[in-house]
């Protein structure tokens, strides 16, 4: 075990051990048919293994169980139940086609997860438990994920097909919630073309969805189902686990007993039909009070509701661009309050209202679903319809269970609702005259008249938070019955006038300007992402919707009596290109090669051109203040040639500082711990092992294979050598080291060895690139999520 690993196990072993209880979990490999999926599941406790099954079925053809995007989409469906057990398990492990995106995203999720239920689950009060998991302590290690995610079956290529989709259509994730049926109800008033399609739980949840499925099953185009058993595989789950209450399924309790990872299994398990109808946007109903970052003991934590966040929107779409998928997720609904949003659904849709089950305790009465009357959610729903004039009745409140839910609810308040919003509720509830409220809360009660605005907050519900073609018309129908808009500033709710707000204007983060009705009529800019193939247009829309470009910068230099001149330059242009290559689109922009560098150390080996560190400095920053104008937020420089750094970094500094852009220099920082790792020679830095693999397998053609030659500097002091961690920077004319230009063993060099390093060289410059390519300058320099 390597220290790394030895620090790791020991700050993993802060969490206390009675959590971590199976040995492994195993997912797959996922058996694939045309409308269904089945993946096998077995859990490993010591010697025991036990086994069930997840599935999730279709009405419809959706999968190809020949081609490897299905199978890649169906295991990605399917691991999505297993991050809810990175507390419990030492390993993980799931079978299938996994791209390096899915790995990245499936540990980031794991991790966000195990954080979330340890807070939610574990230290705050929970019914369920039982045991020495009562009580734990308030720990803050490195990572809360006890698990290791193994993927014995990774996919070793990026070639797995893109989507073609149109954002002019929506899938709604569908329910009998509030949120759900006003989001329909928006969209479908503006004209959209909207696919309600909804996920049959296992067991008696569907019941809270069954009123609205069947209404729109009987009148509403484009309606779909998918049925899958996740409720059932999460009781499996819980059944094994020593410290829940081994009945638990008779316990009344408004939350779930361990997981939190939910709305993520339903979300994906609709992707096979989002792609067959080419669906561009992704509808989730989540209001403004779900987005939340609290601490807890000095955990902060996104109070068990990341998964109905912004940033879960935020993260999804990152990684559908990084798949390549062409889709966006959002809430049309964030700038509203649950009250707002029960407000607009009961008065412009009661005809959608009539259908609304939010009771997860709901039961049937005859042919259709009735809420249970006694729950918070229930109590919550009718104090809210009380206090907006409007009849429970509606939606399946008995006279009775009305009276039963206002009396509980002045007794017990709502603990679901943020503080202000329970606090209007019972501020309207007093002045509603409708109902008879205790002194003591009438008198208590403090009006929070923001909690009737549209509010925009920079960081939870922008005025750009949706796409441009959307914003006048919800935000017009949400002012009808809003008592105006308000926008955070600092602490402060300050009145903003919407329409002449700068951001209905700003360009959507994840999409082109051009709307869906423009994207039909006008061609879309070429597929090239090289700047200097670009008519100025094309670049014009381009930059629309790219804000990351990649400079290359090369030299033009001896490299030993075997290699071409214009290995550097050659090299940078051609990893610019294939990074670009491998990124998700929208791609970055590659601009034109810089081919000379600062090459003064090599002038004493003929065909050498040299231009010195102020023309290359200046060069680069007069290049980067215009791209800047040009609208490019985030420059990656793509150095081949070492001798460059200098000027390359100062240039950068120089760039930021005037121009407030994002600004880095690859000189291979990247990847040379990894590519290191490939070599035999130390000191190789100039046309050796290294450079000499390289262009074997790329432009074998070019390499003098009968003038190799070997010359590896050596030092008097340790502190000189070029490969070692405790160098230092230090420059030298290049023939006082050595005769023949070589600094290195090229006899060394193998296709084999070129082929790995131009392998991890892209793979791991793509990966950064599409990292800084989805971020705004604020999630650059601070993490967000």
């Amino acid at each position: 075990m390597s220290a790394a690993d030895t620090r790791e196990h020991s700050q993993q072993d802060e969490l206390p051990d009675v959590l971590q209880v199976f040995d492994r979990l195993e997912m797959g490999p996922v058996k694939l048919e045309e409308r269904r999926l089945v993946a096998p599941y077995r859990l490993v406790i010591g010697e025991k293994v036990e086994q069930t099954e997840l599935i999730c079925t279709y009405e419809e053809k959706v999968f190809d169980p020949r081609s490897p995007e299905s199978h890649n989409l169906a295991a990605m469906i399917a691991a999505q139940v297993a991050l809810n057990y990175g507390l419990f398990c030492r390993e993980i492990v799931l079978y299938g086609l996994f791209e390096k995106t899915d790995r990245r995203f499936l540990r980031e999720m794991a991790e966000n997860t195990a954080r979330e239920i340890y807070v939610k689950k574990f230290l705050e009060p929970n019914p369920f438990l039982i045991g020495d998991a009562v009580g734990l302590p308030a720990v803050k290690p490195k990572g809360f994920l006890r698990a290791r995610l193994v993927f014995p079956d990774r996919a070793r290529h990026n070639h797995l097909a893109s989507w073609k989709t149109d954002s002019g259509r929506y899938c709604i994730l569908s329910s009998g919630g509030k949120d759900s049926l006003l989001s329909f109800g928006l969209l479908d008033e503006i004209g959209k073309d909207v696919h309600s399609i909804f996920v049959n739980e296992s067991g008696r949840h569907w019941f809270t969805a069954l009123n609205a499925y069947r209404h729109f099953r009987d009148n509403v185009p484009n309606t779909a189902r998918v049925w899958i058993n996740a409720d059932r595989f999460f009781s499996w789950m819980l059944r094994r686990m020593p410290f829940i209450r081994s009945d638990f399924t008779g316990v009344r309790a408004d939350e779930y007993p361990i997981r939190l990872w939910t709305v993520a299994v339903f979300l994906f398990g609709v992707l096979p039909l989002v792609r067959k109808r080419g669906i561009g946007r992704l509808i989730i109903g989540d209001e403004f009070d779900t987005s939340r970052r609290v601490t807890t003991s000095g955990i902060r934590h996104y109070d068990g509701l990341f998964d109905q966040s912004i940033w879960f929107d935020v993260v999804l779409s990152r990684y559908f661009q990084r798949k390549g998928w062409a889709l966006t997720q959002f809430s049309v609904l964030r700038p509203l309050s649950e009250l707002l949003i029960e407000k607009i659904l009961a008065k412009r849709y009661p005809h959608l209202q009539e259908h609304q089950t939010s009771c997860h305790a709901a039961h049937k009465a005859g042919e259709r679903i009735r809420p249970c009357g006694k729950c918070e959610k229930c109590r919550r729903i009718v104090g809210m319809l009380i206090a907006m004039g409007e009849d429970p009745s509606r939606c399946g409140y008995t006279a009775d269970q009305t009276t039963q839910c206002l009396k509980v609810l002045f007794e017990k308040g709502v603990y679901a609702q943020a503080e202000a919003e329970a606090n209007q509720l019972f501020y309207l509830l007093a002045r509603s005259g409708r109902v008879s409220v205790p002194e003591e809360i009438a008198a208590a009660a403090k009006a929070h008249p923001e909690i009737l605005k549209l509010r925009f907050d920079p960081q939870v519900s922008p005025i750009d938070g949706i796409p441009e073609d959307l914003r006048a018309d919800l935000y017009r129908i949400f002012l009808e019955f809003a008592d105006g808009a308000v926008e955070r500033q600092g602490a402060k709710w300050q009145p903003v006038e919407v329409f002449s707000h700068a951001g209905m204007q700003a360009p959507y983060r994840f999409e082109s300007k051009t709307d869906a009705g423009e994207q039909e009529k006008t061609a879309a800019p070429p597929a090239t992402f090289y700047w200097g193939e670009l008519c100025w247009p094309d670049a014009a829309a381009r930059l629309d919707i790219v804000d990351t470009a990649l400079l290359p910068v090369g030299a033009v230099e001896q490299h030993g009596p075997h290699l071409p001149l214009d290995t550097d330059a050659f090299d940078a242009e051609y990893l610019a290109k294939k990074v670009a290559e491998g990124c998700s689109e929208p791609k970055p922009l590659v601009l034109p090669l810089i081919a000379y560098g600062v090459s003064y150390h090599h002038e004493a080996f003929k065909g050498t051109i040299s231009i010195n560190n102020a023309t290359l400095a200046n060069l680069v920053y007069d290049v980067g203040i215009s791209l800047a104008k040009n609208g490019i937020q985030k420059l990656v420089i793509i150095n081949g040639h070492g001798g460059n750094s200098p000027s390359l970094n100062f240039a950068a500094q120089r760039i930021n500082q005037d121009a407030r852009i994002f600004v880095c220099v690859d000189t291979g920082e990247t990847s040379d711990v990894d590519v290191d790792g490939l070599i035999e020679t130390p000191n190789d830095v100039h046309a050796g092992e290294i450079e000499t693999s390289t262009s074997l397998a790329i432009r074998p053609e070019l390499v003098r294979m009968d003038r190799l030659q070997m010359e590896v500097p050596e030092f008097t002091s340790r502190y000189l050598d070029f490969t070692s961690k405790r160098g230092v920077a230090w420059y030298a004319h290049t023939h006082k080291i050595s005769a023949s230009g070589v600094m290195g063993d090229p006899t060394r060099a193998t296709v084999e060895k070129g082929e790995k390093m131009w392998e991890l060289m892209i793979s791991n410059l793509v990966a950064f690139v599409d990292q800084i390519k989805s971020m705004t300058l604020k999630e650059i320099y601070q993490k967000r999520y």
